[in-house]
């Protein structure tokens, strides 16, 4: 949930890079919501709260899109890559671009040295 609540919090941020942690947690995240969303409404027989379903959609829509070009990004290509179907699934699935490159530092680096940190 700390990776869902990490995106939202760089709401429209489509600098810099995003661990692929980040971004398939985020996007988990989001499919249990709208789809929890939708089951609701089912169940309730309320039609009215697929409306709802419709506002969150639109309420993370910019989200989606930051983390989807910071995602690009850490791969080490461009946001606009995002435009290309299928291949920007194969590089949202690629592991993070070794050391810094043009889009700021590896962020899977800063979290091991983090995480090396704390273990001391």
């Amino acid at each position: 949930m700390n990776w869902y609540l990490k995106v939202l919090k760089q709401y429209a941020d489509f600098s810099g890079r995003a661990r692929r942690k980040e971004y398939w947690m985020f996007s988990l995240f989001n499919l249990i919501i709208t789809y929890g969303i939708i089951f609701i409404s089912i169940g309730l027989e309320m039609p009215s709260l697929s409306i709802l379903s419709s506002i969150y959609s639109l309420a993370v829509l910019i989200p989606s899109i930051a983390v989807g070009v910071r995602r690009m990004h850490d791969a080490g290509k461009s946001g606009w890559f995002l435009l290309i179907p299928i291949y920007n699934l194969i590089l949202a699935c690629t592991d993070s671009e070794a050391g810094s490159n043009k889009w700021g530092a590896n962020p899977k680096s800063d979290a091991e040295e983090i995480d090396l940190i704390g273990q001391e």
